[in-house]
């Protein structure tokens, strides 16, 4: 957990070991679902752990803070920022079965006991949460849409409740289209991840912020 160290170097041991676990066991789970691409599990570390990591560098979030983590797939960016934040709630939802019960026994092995893994789609959810995270999963505009009945209004942390969206690539036409679709919501903050990380990975890879 070389580059976890060197950005995060205030991690704990226990936190260290549950980063270096959840590498190892997702790894084992990876052969029997494939969740990640085979040629990508090499690099476990950087492009899937340090990545969700980034929403951290972004905001500290609160203790009580409830966070959904939409689209989860295999557990990112939820269960390394659960592992992170242990005094706040994540529920991570994906709608594939067979993923949220990777999601879960990784929870069980690993002690995160922050985590609720839900097999349900986005639009079916009767959660009330105070921001919603997702990786790469669907356009701006339906991770809004599907979610938004779930956050509420109350502002408890520093930044506004809202969406905090892990992108790469050019985002401008989805960025458009949303503000279309939504023009009350036209504030967006887009940071790139090369302002926190060094690795060439990076160079793509943004948040997208916007609150309710």
């Amino acid at each position: 957990m070389k580059l976890l160290h060197k950005y995060f170097p205030n991690l704990t041991s226990k936190q260290l070991l549950q980063y270096r676990q959840l590498a190892e066991s997702f790894k084992e789970f990876n052969t029997m679902v494939n969740m990640i691409s085979r040629k990508d599990i090499d690099n476990l570390e950087e492009r899937h752990i340090l990545h969700s990591l980034a929403i951290a560098k972004f905001i500290s979030f609160k203790p009580k803070t409830n966070i959904l983590d939409i689209g989860t797939g295999g557990g990112f960016p939820g269960l390394p920022l659960a592992i992170f934040f242990p005094d706040c709630k994540f529920y991570l939802v994906d709608s594939i079965g067979k993923k949220v019960n990777v999601v879960k026994a990784l929870a069980e092995q690993l002690g995160i006991d922050n985590v609720e893994a839900i097999h349900a789609r986005a639009e079916s959810l009767s959660l009330r949460v105070d921001f919603v995270v997702s990786r790469a999963v669907a356009p701006i505009n339906d991770l809004y849409h599907w979610t938004r009945k779930s956050l509420t209004k109350d502002k408890y942390n520093d930044k506004p409740n809202g969406f905090i969206l892990l992108k790469g690539g050019n985002l401008t036409a989805e960025k458009n289209e949303f503000k279309i679709a939504c023009p009350q919501r036209t504030k967006i903050h887009e940071i790139p991840l090369d302002s926190y990380f060094r690795e060439e990975y990076f160079e793509t890879k943004k948040i997208i912020y916007f609150s309710i």
